[in-house]
């Protein structure tokens, strides 16, 4: 299981997941950098994603939504602040009130950070979420951010094997 460590900190207004990967920092990178693969490992096992827009470069946009077993659709965004591949990328994460892509006020929104640093076994990755208030951070703990962001995150080993 690449995720070794969880830690939510409600005065900091963080959740950092990190992740060892056997492949190097450039394999890693490419998950996030090419939208097939994203795909295939963005949200927990029966939730798959679907990114409609992808731009992973300062001031792109990453629209997608994942569909649940009963056909529901949940819609997302990502904006894109920094890049620096293939060793880290910055963007704001939040729930888009609708296929229009809308940021949807009543839901949180975070800024993330990922960074992607070679280890002698191959890649460590740390995922740091900050969010606008501890209401904020409670509100995506109690929606399963860390069971779910951690079934998602373990998914990247079969990807990175085949």
């Amino acid at each position: 299981m690449p995720v070794t460590d969880v830690q939510h900190d409600l005065d900091a207004l963080t959740l950092t997941i990190t992740a060892d990967f056997a492949a190097p920092v450039e394999r890693v990178w490419e998950v996030y950098a090419d939208p097939r693969q994203l795909e295939r490992v963005w949200g927990p096992p029966g939730y798959p994603a679907t990114f409609v827009d992808h731009a992973l470069v300062p001031g792109g946009r990453m629209n997608y939504f994942m569909t649940s077993p009963e056909g529901e659709k949940y819609y997302s965004y990502w904006d894109v602040t920094e890049v620096h591949a293939p060793s880290r990328f910055d963007f704001k994460d939040g729930f888009a009130s609708d296929d229009s892509f809308t940021p949807n006020p009543d839901m949180p929104e975070a800024f993330n950070t990922y960074n992607f640093t070679a280890t002698s076994s191959g890649t460590r990755a740390t995922f740091i979420g900050t969010y606008g208030s501890a209401e904020s951070l409670q509100q995506v703990l109690d929606m399963g951010a860390v069971e779910g962001s951690t079934q998602a995150i373990n998914q990247i080993d079969d990807l990175l094997a085949s």
